[in-house]
């Protein structure tokens, strides 16, 4: 029997991430193999409500305490150092606790994964459900990825990754900043799996633009030296244009702009903290469990 892992970070969300874990417990009941749970909070400031689960496969839920609020980001690399050097699981699925990554494409997902064996799966979005303006600079994200680091960025946090792949992702510096980055640069293979992104169960999104564009601007930073590389031979290149065509200054402007856009970028690249990471389990207040299934 297989063993998966679940992996959810969650700050002052409870109402949200209940709800989710009961629809993930509808959409796994038909899987031969074993699933816990396991909740990074990040120094919630609102008390978790007691909970009352009746879960059919869910066998037990545990809650890291965090003891200082470090970010989404930075809950995702510690819970996936801690589970690192643990043996009790094959698989882990990463998923944000507010209802975007939708349970129901679990069943496609774990499928999935259980045919390739050895290969890690990653939801790809197919179409999304935010607003025009996230659309737009969802998409501008991606081609400014794609031009400057040479890398087609069409998944984000939904995942499910073998333990190997955790084991080796748990020591990658990048991990601290940027989670789809390091998954993109250090996992070989991955195979994706279209999926409809979904919509928050309760409130708005508590990421404000600014924590998007450094969210953006770390999944770039991942892959700096091809930005260097990629952003020199532009630069090249619109020097020789400047220099075939007269009275073009909107050359010498891009150069600038792509000089400054590199500058920035190695910049960003220095949140990635290999120290961080190798010793963020001391930054865990607590480990309590919250459920145990009684069979």
């Amino acid at each position: 029997m297989k063993k998966f892992k679940i992996l959810i970070p969650c700050y002052n969300d409870w109402q949200s991430l209940f709800k989710l874990l009961n629809n993930i417990d509808n959409n796994i009941t038909m899987f031969d193999a074993e699933f816990t749970v396991l909740i990074v909070n990040d120094c919630s400031t609102e008390k978790m409500p007691k909970p009352l689960f009746s879960f059919k496969k869910i066998k037990s839920i545990d809650l890291i305490n965090i003891k200082k609020n470090q970010g989404h980001t930075r809950c995702n690399a510690t819970g996936i150092k801690y589970l690192s050097e643990k043996k009790d699981f094959d698989y882990m699925i990463l998923m944000d606790g507010d209802g975007e990554d939708n349970p129901d494409d679990l069943p496609l997902i774990i499928k999935n994964v259980l045919e390739k064996k050895n290969i890690s799966v990653v939801a790809t979005r197919k179409k999304r459900s935010e607003g025009l303006l996230f659309t737009i600079l969802y998409n501008l994200h991606k081609v400014i990825t794609l031009i400057f680091a040479g890398k087609n960025m069409n998944f984000g946090h939904y995942c499910c990754l073998t333990r190997s792949d955790v084991v080796s992702l748990s020591s990658k510096k990048t991990l601290w900043s940027n989670f789809a980055g390091a998954a993109k640069k250090f996992i070989p293979d991955l195979s994706g799996v279209p999926t409809i992104r979904g919509l928050r169960y309760f409130g708005p999104s508590k990421m404000p633009l600014i924590g998007l564009i450094i969210h953006s601007m770390s999944i770039i930073a991942s892959f700096k030296y091809q930005v260097l590389f990629r952003s020199l031979l532009l630069i090249f290149l619109f020097s020789f244009l400047y220099l075939k065509i007269s009275n073009e200054t909107i050359f010498l402007i891009l150069n600038f702009l792509i000089g400054f856009f590199c500058m920035v970028i190695f910049f960003i690249s220095k949140r990635e903290n290999s120290n961080e990471l190798k010793n963020c389990q001391q930054r865990i207040k607590n480990i309590q469990n919250i459920h145990t299934t009684r069979l």
